[in-house]
């Protein structure tokens, strides 16, 4: 058997068993990654309007901002990755950068804020879509076997999820921010260390396509031959270390510029204007060098893509406009006698059952893939938007176990995180493997990036719709915030049902272009 250092990707991609080990090596980076990130995510709306002392509608809308800057850079993560630096010194990048941003606002976070923020957007643009890739690559492809990987490794981001998410806004409520932004950096420090230490055992995965490849069959001595493979055209290793050096300098010099971006929304309204037209000109593009079936494929690629930010902009209610109702309008017990911090479940109520419930949907495809009875992916798409409005419809609901206050169930509240997780799971992670599944290699982390694109204007609508849904209970009492709230989720309840309805219809067009791909 070979060492770590020499395996081939054909060793790697024949493993025995449902998963391959290397899957574990990245379930725990990016399980810690996750802590890091989403203990962020959770306090950034509260701290804005209690630390920070912005209005909701601005809290929202700045929430929008930011989240939709950290995903808009994960399409510029990707193209680094693919074009110059590959998949691993681009995760090794991010997460020095993360790390930084962490620091930056454990240091001061009201003074600090959105110069930490910025660290942390570009970090999270080179790491997250990379590693994701990543996980595609260790399965060959019509392997039955990606889906129930791609769930398991969506399991590991919501551990990372679940503790940083509950555990990051207590702190911070409870005893002090900065000691909250602290324990980020230190999680994202074992992220990077847990990279490092097992990379070797991905073989040929994730390596530079700028550096000469030896190829497997070569004599031995120093007669050693090279070949040029993608977009390398056989770059000395010099030159090439010169593109890498240009890619993290030009990263640095990006910092001050979304600082600035960030702190005005106005600035992310042209940003968003701009990025999207140019990303989708670039893969059109690029899409003339393929094959008609690839071609054809890219456009399936593409209706996922759009689907997916209407998706999120529901979704993503939950660290804007769910973030203030539950810190407003919910109690503190959950089943009558436990008590939690509203603001924590709220962050990590989703992870949680994503934790349970994602090996048991895995392993459901297996079975039913065994018995040919599996639905394709579009149908689960259409599957994720019911359930997505199921969920908001029992938001609304809420609204009928409230007390005179305007002080609504944690359970209900709850509740509807259980259904809006079954939404996720059948959308989620099954996106992030039909993007490996219909790009040609090349195109690969470019496309996981659209996909994280795709986020990124999720978010940023997220931002808008709950601005407009908070701008109607400003300085308002708790019961008029009920009101106002619950009737926004009832509308994006009916906006999801009839999404979904849509793509179940249009499923069979889809069906076609995606060709063999299910």
């Amino acid at each position: 058997m070979q060492s770590n250092e020499k395996l081939t990707l054909e060793e790697i991609q024949n493993f025995q068993g449902r998963y391959p080990k290397q899957l574990w090596y990245l379930f725990f980076s990016e399980m810690w990654e996750r802590f890091c990130f989403y203990g962020m995510r959770g306090m950034l709306t509260f701290f804005m309007v209690n630390q920070l002392f912005m209005t909701e509608k601005d809290a929202n809308l700045q929430y929008g901002a930011t989240q939709a800057f950290v995903y808009a850079f994960t399409f510029i993560g990707g193209l680094f990755a693919d074009k110059i630096l590959g998949f691993r010194k681009s995760l090794f990048w991010g997460g020095v950068l993360m790390i930084i941003g962490s620091c930056i606002l454990a240091a001061d976070p009201q003074k600090f804020f959105f110069l930490g923020i910025s660290f942390t957007i570009i970090g999270t643009g080179f790491f997250k879509p990379n590693i994701s890739t990543m996980v595609g690559t260790l399965y060959k492809d019509g392997d039955v076997r990606r889906d129930a990987g791609f769930s398991l490794f969506y399991s590991g981001i919501n551990i990372g999820a679940l503790i940083g998410g509950y555990v990051c806004v207590a702190v911070g409520k409870a005893y002090s921010w900065n000691l909250a932004f602290g324990l980020a950096a230190i999680v994202m420090v074992i992220s990077l260390v847990t990279f490092v230490f097992t990379q070797k055992s991905l073989g040929p995965i994730g390596l530079s396509p700028l550096l000469p490849k030896p190829i497997d069959d070569a004599p031995t001595g120093n007669d050693t031959i090279f070949t040029a493979q993608g977009a390398q055209k056989g770059l000395a290793p010099a030159k090439a270390r010169g593109y890498e050096i240009a890619v993290y300098i030009l990263s640095l010099a990006l910092i001050p510029v979304i600082m600035t971006m960030v702190a005005k929304t106005e600035y992310t309204d042209w940003f968003m204007y701009i990025i999207g037209p140019c990303a989708l000109l670039y893969i059109f593009y690029e899409m003339m060098k393929y094959s008609v079936v690839e071609r054809r494929k890219l456009v399936a690629a593409l209706v996922f893509i759009v689907f997916s930010i209407l998706f999120w902009a529901f979704f993503e209610q939950s660290g804007g406009s769910l973030s203030l109702f539950a810190a407003n309008n919910l109690d503190n017990k959950l089943l009558g006698a436990i008590t939690l911090d509203p603001n924590g479940v709220n962050n990590a109520a989703n992870s949680l059952f994503v934790i349970i419930f994602a090996p048991i949907a895995g392993l459901v495809w297996l079975w039913m893939a065994r018995r040919k009875a599996e639905p394709n992916t579009v149908v689960k798409f259409g599957m994720g938007f019911i359930f997505l409005s199921l969920a908001f419809f029992v938001f609304y609901a809420t609204v009928f176990f409230a007390n005179a206050a305007g002080v609504t169930s944690l359970d209900i509240f709850t509740l509807a995180y259980l259904v809006i997780t079954f939404g996720e799971l059948c959308l989620s992670p099954i996106g992030l493997s039909i993007m490996t599944k219909l790009s040609p290699k090349p195109l690969q982390g470019v496309m996981m990036g659209m996909w994280f694109l795709a986020s990124a204007y999720g978010q940023y609508v997220a931002g808008l719709l709950g601005a407009g849904i908070s701008e109607a209970s400003e300085n308002a009492t708790a019961a008029q915030k009920l009101i106002a709230y619950t009737d926004g989720y009832k509308q994006l309840a009916i906006y999801a049902l009839i999404t979904g309805v849509i793509l179940i219809v249009i499923s069979p067009i889809v069906r076609k272009l995606m060709h063999e791909v299910k």
